[in-house]
């Protein structure tokens, strides 16, 4: 997308009329901006991603469960605020069926 001129505003529930993710990608994409990309993450029943190259931060919107961070389980849920950087090891565990996080990638590859 080219510069914008005005805020951009993303409902959840627009974003998940969007879905469900295309084939080969595990998020919605909904919103790219320089080197940032907003997705609306909705795991099925196991979460099966890899660490990514870029660093990236999650915004658990619906839901709740426990999230390994490359050490340990810790526990999420609606509200959650997680920082992951790039090239660690994470995912999602014992979540709830209905959890959603938007998944913003950010920066360069390799991380900042």
């Amino acid at each position: 997308m080219g510069k914008n001129k005005v805020a951009q505003h993303f409902s959840f529930f627009e974003a998940l009329k969007l879905g469900p993710a295309s084939e080969g990608n595990l998020a919605i994409p909904v919103f790219s901006h320089g080197s940032m990309e907003a997705e609306l993450y909705t795991p099925d029943e196991v979460d099966v991603q890899t660490p990514h190259s870029r660093d990236e931060i999650y915004f658990v919107v619906r839901g709740k469960g426990q999230f390994y961070n490359g050490e340990e389980l810790i526990k999420v849920e609606t509200g959650s605020f997680i920082f992951v950087p790039a090239g660690i090891e994470h995912r999602f565990e014992n979540y709830s069926k209905d959890l959603a996080v938007w998944v913003i990638f950010y920066g360069p590859e390799g991380g900042e």
